[in-house]
């Protein structure tokens, strides 16, 4: 069954609240209006780095956790939130699918560059604020915010972590980064070793800050 978008919201009472962005230091991917070229590289190193330092293993393992409780032949459907090039949300597919478990997935992206992106991966995507994500009560079975929330001001990832649970059936899933010196410089040191681009390497680094 596929999650059911709401085409004709209400007007909230009170106004519907719109996340805003960390207040340490900036990254590209904090707003929309970021120059496509430079998203467009910034979320192919970022898929990069899900592969091989770990961002993808994280959200398996949450999925994991999930489809403990499904019988085999189940099939669910996967919110990702900040899909980025929607490299997670096709990963976890395939980890499902191992399980004898269908995942469909649907993108959500503030990024028309990263939508498109999904799009032409085979993950179809939508473009909303998760302040107020556009569906129903319990109308997707997993949701996913997969390095996601260290973006986000305290009170607004307060506000997203609401929505998510709002929105899930079956359970949540929130894979992100912990604080430390030595992820910082780990996170540094291997933007030069795997020849990131320049801004990649500068949010990476912001990334763990946040």
């Amino acid at each position: 069954m596929a999650p059911r978008l709401l085409t004709n919201l209400p007007p909230p009472s009170p106004p519907a609240p719109h996340l805003t962005v960390s207040p340490i230091g900036y990254e590209a991917l904090d707003g929309p209006g970021g120059d496509p070229a430079i998203v467009r590289a910034t979320l192919a190193d970022i898929a990069r780095v899900n592969a091989l330092l770990g961002g993808a293993a994280a959200a398996a393992f949450g999925l994991g956790r999930l489809l403990d409780h499904e019988r085999d032949g189940s099939a669910l459907t996967l919110l990702d939130v900040g899909a980025g090039s929607g490299d997670i949300a096709l990963h976890l597919a395939r980890r499902a699918r191992r399980r004898g478990v269908t995942l469909r997935p649907l993108a959500l992206e503030r990024h028309p560059v990263a939508a498109r992106l999904c799009r032409r991966a085979g993950v179809p995507a939508v473009i909303a604020d998760g302040g107020v994500l556009p569906l129903a009560n319990a109308s997707v079975d997993v949701v996913l915010a997969s390095q996601l929330l260290h973006h986000l001001a305290r009170d607004s990832a307060i506000v997203l972590l609401r929505e998510l649970a709002r929105v899930a059936r079956v359970g949540v899933i929130v894979a992100d980064l912990r604080r430390h010196a030595v992820a910082a410089t780990g996170i540094w040191l291997a933007s030069y070793l795997l020849r990131l681009h320049a801004v990649t390497r500068h949010d990476g680094v912001t990334s763990v800050r946040r």
